[in-house]
């Protein structure tokens, strides 16, 4: 499909609010779909053929509507760093393949089950594009099942023309999002401590950059530049993990380009980075994946447990590189409920207080 250069269709307000005031979005309303169906069974009961089709139409409409998200820049307007110029963000078929606005798409979780947990989600690509419905919408809702609130990464691509240092700037938004969550922890209702990231495929690499990285990158001189950029978990999913013998050749030459010294892919392999600092994570991977081998789950588990850190990491024959909420082969379809059983075991998913 052709990539065209398009806004992405998202509400960002006309000027960036000051972050320090909390998130300014409108939440929607939502309507359970239980009673837009029982309306339209109402409105089925018309003898009036038009009346009916159009109604229905405008029942649906508004279902959907109301529960489109919200998208919410991270950097304040003219405050991104790390770049030359500007650029418009290029979307094509449910993926960015340009982004000019970083930013996150929120997914709270509903007031009456809201845990406080809450996860950012780092969407694959390869480096090459974000896949943030796929790889992030679809999860966000399974989570918000659980009282966890989500927030899906949108990223600027290290391919990007405009930018000038290019294999930092996903770290650099990844971190920002971080800062900019807990900043806001009091409007969402979250707990600052319990708040993790999720990489799949080379999102994974970015989870691990950026639980790995003690550096702060995302510093520009504003209110943020204090605030905490370390995620307490992660969880890591069929994720991009070494740039040597096992890397995914795709998102190496999309992150690091020609520069492949010794020096540089020590740098950018995750496995070579982890300390005892590293926050636990839980690792799930297909034995079968022929996109980016298992070993790269297996380095980073073996460099946690070499740490002492706290990890978990779990293997199924099959999946290949398309593990995902429902419908998985065989004992692949056990991997979410393994993760809501860790997510209780580590403590970072607390029952909701009985009032």
């Amino acid at each position: 499909m052709a990539v065209k250069e398009i806004i992405y269709p998202r509400t960002v307000a006309n000027s960036h609010p000051e972050l320090a005031e909390g998130p300014r979005f409108v939440k929607p309303t939502i309507t359970p779909l239980s009673k837009c169906l029982s309306g339209i069974k109402r409105i089925e009961a018309s003898k009036k053929v038009g009346v009916r089709v159009f109604a229905i139409f405008c029942v649906l409409f508004f279902y959907i509507k109301v529960t489109a998200q919200e998208f919410l820049p991270i950097w304040e307007k003219g405050k991104i760093p790390n770049q030359k110029f500007t650029i418009p963000d290029s979307v094509a078929d449910e993926r960015a393949w340009k982004v000019g606005v970083p930013g996150v798409y929120a997914f709270p979780a509903n007031k009456a089950e809201n845990t406080g947990t809450s996860i950012l989600i780092c969407p694959g690509g390869g480096y090459q594009r974000a896949s943030y419905v796929y790889n992030g919408f679809n999860f966000a809702r399974w989570f918000n099942t659980l009282g966890i609130n989500v927030f899906v990464l949108v990223y600027r691509l290290p391919h990007q023309a405009n930018l000038k240092e290019p294999a930092i700037a996903p770290l650099q938004d990844a971190q920002r999002a971080v800062k900019y969550i807990r900043a806001n922890a009091t409007a969402w209702k979250i707990d600052t401590g319990r708040l993790g990231v999720m990489g799949i495929s080379a999102g994974g690499h970015l989870a691990a950059m950026l639980a790995t990285q003690t550096s702060d990158v995302s510093k520009v001189n504003d209110g943020l530049d204090m605030t905490d950029h370390h995620p307490d978990f992660s969880v890591l999913l069929s994720p991009v993990i070494t740039m040597g013998v096992w890397s995914h050749k795709g998102s190496r030459g999309n992150l690091l380009g020609s520069d492949t010294s010794a020096t540089r892919l020590e740098q950018y392999s995750m496995e070579k980075q982890v300390t005892a600092a590293t926050p636990p994570s839980f690792l799930v991977h297909a034995v079968n994946d022929k996109t980016v081998n298992v070993h790269n789950s297996l380095l980073y588990y073996n460099a946690l447990i070499d740490h002492h850190v706290n990890a978990s990491l779990h293997t199924f024959p099959q999946g290949g590189h398309g593990i995902r909420v429902t419908e998985n082969p065989g004992s692949t379809e056990l991997w979410l409920p393994l993760l809501q059983s860790w997510l209780k075991e580590m403590n970072f998913l607390k029952p909701i207080p009985f009032k």
